[in-house]
């Protein structure tokens, strides 16, 4: 089958495959009538979510580097096809424990689609144009986000929530029959040439430490659990360590740890999981708020939330653009001082006219910030671990969404809902003011 010459579509084709995972904001809509179906107790459905987010978190590396030894078309096409399988699997789920397993198998989908899209996506283009394959890239987040929320309050309404599930399964099965004309392994990576030998203790040792520090921050916050959070976060201090140790010792590690003694790249890859934590307090408190205080109907709902997202969508591909005339670290610092004043606007609390271009404004700082942040590690790493460089911009991302849902809910939780919320935002402005400050300082050499 021939190649697709036009590097557009192929990157059409990525993002077909890509967008089912942005899209799943539509599953925090269905919540409800899952509930309802299940019989369960409220605070259960949140390992609708754990199960899925740990599963994707803790093999996106893994599967990145699988990529980069045997290509990342191959793992790319395994991921549509887990996905589709999986979304049949949720969409028909008989009990609630089944929806969970299936669940786990959207995550390695969705590890397995990720790990890979970023690499692929950059390979269509000529390497001087890395940054505009990865500002469109990053648009696709964007779009999925803006049009999962109302487009799921339409399904639920009109299928009940098995159609959040079941509405993806076209996408998955397109992607993959399309993907097979996406281009091979590039020339001159490990995929193109000898076999290489796997770290399979290293891609364990990672799996158990990532899952048990999201599970120990999960737990920090349920009652009676202090015991069972301080155990876990042993367990991944313990993994963790080991993990450094393996990738030290082995010759082809999963990730190169070495890069984390340059401070400057530690701190780009910090202030991501930070500038995630902090901007996801829109999509986890902002509800409470817009229906609670200012009235708004689950559809006008949907559509102010999807004002983040839009901005992303928007400034993504102006990074890609603007990655070669300015330098990447202003585009660090002014994407996550967007975010910072947003949110700070957020929690003045002055109605929808000053919050929904505020929920614009972060949508734009997200865009600069990630497509300046996966520019810089793809440059940072070799060609030929560009499925890791990708793998990393997307743990980083997601480390700092789930670490938000637990913290950023603990301060909401201090005070009533009005209280709760300024102190929340508050504080998710304050940490976003102090990651452009840091990277102002740390992140000169990355330029």
């Amino acid at each position: 089958m021939a190649a697709i010459a036009n590097a557009r579509v192929g990157l059409a084709v990525i993002g077909l495959g890509t967008l089912v995972v942005p899209l799943d904001s539509m599953v925090n809509v269905a919540f409800p009538d899952i509930v309802q179906a299940f019989a369960i107790p409220i605070p259960v459905i949140q390992w609708v979510v754990i199960s899925y987010v740990l599963t994707h978190a803790s093999l996106m590396l893994v599967f990145g580097r699988l990529g980069d030894m045997v290509g990342h078309r191959r793992i790319f096409l395994a991921g549509a096809a887990v996905s589709a399988v999986a979304f049949v699997g949720c969409a028909v789920a008989p009990a609630y424990g089944f929806l969970l397993a299936a669940r786990v198998a959207q995550g390695m989908g969705a590890a397995l689609l990720l790990s890979c899209g970023p690499a692929l996506a950059t390979f269509l283009f000529p390497e001087g144009e890395r940054a505009r394959a990865l500002g469109l890239y990053t648009a696709i987040f964007g779009l999925g986000g803006a049009v999962g929320p109302p487009l799921a309050g339409v399904l639920v309404e009109e299928w009940g929530w098995r159609a959040v599930y079941a509405v993806r399964v076209p996408l998955c099965v397109l992607a993959f029959v399309l993907a097979w004309r996406l281009p091979g392994a590039p020339m001159g990576t490990p995929a193109g040439g000898a076999r290489e030998r796997f770290d399979g203790v290293g891609a364990a040792l990672m799996a158990v430490a990532i899952t048990a520090a999201l599970l120990a921050v999960n737990q920090a916050r349920a009652e009676g659990q202090a015991g069972l959070a301080l155990v876990l976060a042993g367990v991944a201090v313990v993994a963790a360590a080991g993990f450094v140790r393996q990738e030290l010792r082995v010759e082809r590690p999963i990730i190169d740890v070495r890069l984390f003694r340059d401070g400057g790249f530690a701190a780009i890859n910090l202030g991501n999981v930070l500038i995630n934590l902090a901007a996801f307090a829109v999509m986890l408190l902002a509800p409470f708020y817009l229906v609670v205080v200012e009235g708004l109907s689950v559809s006008a709902l949907g559509l102010v939330l999807a004002g983040s997202a839009s901005g992303m969508v928007v400034s993504a591909p102006l990074a890609g653009r603007l990655a070669g005339r300015i330098k990447a670290r202003t585009l660090l610092v002014v994407g996550a001082g967007m975010v910072a004043v947003s949110l700070g606007l957020v929690a003045a609390m002055a109605g929808l006219w000053v919050m929904v271009p505020a929920l614009v404004m972060q949508g734009v700082g997200l865009g600069l910030y990630q497509v300046a942040y996966t520019d810089i590690v793809a440059r940072t790493l070799p060609l030929r671990a560009r499925g890791v460089a990708g793998s990393l911009a997307m743990m980083t991302r997601t480390l700092g969404t789930v670490t938000g849902a637990s913290v950023l809910m603990l301060v909401f939780q201090t005070g009533g809902l009005v209280s709760g919320f300024r102190a929340a935002f508050v504080m998710a402005a304050t940490l976003s003011a102090a990651t452009a400050a840091m990277l102002w300082w740390k992140a000169g050499r990355h330029e």
